[in-house]
């Protein structure tokens, strides 16, 4: 009986499978913290004169939009717009990512394209609350969340392997100002594919706005505020993702003291993603079975040591050899909470449920790329290596939570 409800929902499942590849290939190529335009960016303002600080502050603005994701999610389980939940929505967003990023192209300094960054920004994030919303509830129905999961980010990172390939060498061959413009060109067009999908693959039952329709949603969402686990899966997310961050100083490191390549920085983009890739396919061939202490410890484990590892960088190859490492550990971490988090969100409220843990994720984020900036400037004198110690050891911190999420019965 189990075998024939599984063929009976094969096609669902594929249909699903192939939309989640295409929005989170589209999500990769066009967000600006990591996708095509982040490098050029980058380079751009660091010639303009951009101290790193500077650079993660102007960066850090374009998160707000992924902190307040539970508003986008309560939009869209309230209120249908043209008679769908999910669909409308996302066909909207990719529109405004897709004039945003046009505006860009047309612009040339960071004042007069920073309203265009920022509503590419908004953009994204309502789509990505829109399909954790879907996740959530065809993880419910076909019970395949961790699948769902592994093929959400699977395809985030060949997209983000690919932008950042493309990137460094549009910074390497072009000017600054024509690798950005080029780079936002790219991200413009990526969104039309998520236009000409979402029809043809999402299949959604219309909803309308009335009194026991919007009582329903409210005992969902209310339910969701009282939960305890997940209020602890929360407060797992934000410790897991606050541990000081690196990235821009990184950046600096490798440019003025390892001298690396603008291209060669790039690959090493590419590189890490391909780490995030050989992550989410060796979760779905060895890990997918693994119960959630385990998967949760593993993850803490392989998070600090690689995190730890880039004390280790110190040329072009031990550079390649950490950053594939820390995208393997960062995926296999992203799919074991993200799954965890899936799982725990409430009947009706999964927009809303499903955002406010990312935004809790993505406030941990925004506070650790801020601090570690902070940090590396004037608490360390410009030195990388404290800064690592300090983030592999507070990625170490969230293991004290790790007991009670284990032992939780999910609803």
């Amino acid at each position: 009986m189990a075998a024939d409800t599984d063929r009976e929902h094969q096609p669902a499942v594929s249909r699903l499978m192939l939309f989640f590849a295409i929005v989170y290939v589209v999500e990769g190529i066009g967000q600006a913290r990591v996708g095509i335009i982040l490098q050029p960016l980058t380079s751009f303002l660091k010639l303009e004169g951009w101290t790193p600080l500077q650079v993660t502050a102007y960066f850090g603005a374009l998160n707000l939009p992924w902190v307040i994701k539970p508003v986008f999610g309560l939009v869209s389980d309230f209120v249908p717009l043209f008679g769908y939940r999910r669909t409308s929505y996302l066909i909207l967003a990719s529109t405004c990512a897709a004039v945003g990023y046009a505006g860009i192209a047309l612009l040339e300094r960071p004042s007069e394209f920073a309203l265009f960054l920022l509503l590419t920004s908004y953009a994204m994030a309502t789509a990505s609350t829109l399909c954790g919303a879907l996740l959530a509830e065809n993880a419910r129905t076909f019970q395949q969340s961790s699948l769902f999961v592994g093929q959400q980010w699977l395809w985030f990172y060949v997209a983000i392997m690919l932008s950042a390939f493309v990137g460094g060498e549009l910074v390497e061959h072009l000017s600054a100002s024509a690798a950005l413009t080029a780079a936002a060109a790219v991200a413009a067009v990526a969104p039309i594919a998520v236009i000409l999908a979402t029809p043809l693959l999402l299949e959604e039952a219309r909803s309308k706005v009335d009194r026991e329709t919007f009582r329903v949603t409210l005992t969902g969402i209310v339910a969701a505020l009282r939960s305890r686990p997940l209020w602890l899966v929360a407060a797992f997310l934000f410790l897991y993702a606050f541990a000081p961050g690196f990235g821009t100083p990184l950046y600096y490191y490798m440019t003025d003291r390892l001298q690396f390549s603008q291209t060669y920085i790039g690959t090493l983009g590419s590189i890490a993603a391909a780490g995030w890739i050989a992550g989410a396919l060796l979760h779905r061939w060895l890990l997918r079975r693994m119960s959630a202490g385990p998967l949760l410890c593993l993850s803490i484990v392989l998070g600090t040591a690689s995190a730890a590892s880039f004390l280790l960088l110190t040329d072009e190859t031990s550079a390649a050899i950490v950053n594939f490492a820390n995208g393997l550990a960062q995926m296999i971490a992203t799919i074991a909470s993200l799954t965890l988090a899936a799982q725990h969100c409430p009947r009706r409220a999964e927009g809303f449920a499903f955002a406010g843990l990312m935004s809790v994720s993505n406030l941990a984020d925004i506070c650790s790329i801020n601090v570690g900036a902070f940090l590396y400037e004037h608490v360390f004198d410009s030195r990388l290596a404290p800064l690592i110690v300090v983030s592999a050891a507070t990625t170490a911190v969230a293991a004290v939570l790790v007991p009670w999420l284990a032992r939780r019965r999910l609803p």
